[in-house]
């Protein structure tokens, strides 16, 4: 049933249902992250939006929590400007959170 409302649906219309949220942010931060980490395996990225951001959430193992961090926190904040320039490519705002 259709109305005025609610127009047909046509394949490939721009309403079509959207791919993942920063896909080239994510990777990137996956790279980084997994490099980083001697427990690449427990690399995890969970990808959220919050208002007009997109909120990666990283958690690592805990050994390797420090590593990601660094000293006085200039690894995240590395990682974070090399994640929001991926983000930028994309036309996003990207934040990126370290979860413990």
């Amino acid at each position: 049933m259709s109305d005025d409302l609610t127009p047909d649906y046509v394949e490939g219309d721009v309403n079509e249902v959207a791919g993942p949220l920063a896909p080239l942010s994510t990777d990137v931060l996956r790279y980084l992250a997994s490099a980083l980490a001697d427990e690449p395996d427990a690399v995890r990225i969970d990808v959220s939006r919050r208002h007009d951001k997109v909120v990666l959430a990283l958690t690592v193992g805990a050994e390797d929590m420090g590593r990601i961090i660094g000293r006085r926190g200039r690894t995240a904040q590395a990682i974070r400007a090399m994640v929001a320039a991926a983000g930028a490519r994309e036309g996003v705002t990207t934040s990126v959170d370290i979860v413990d």
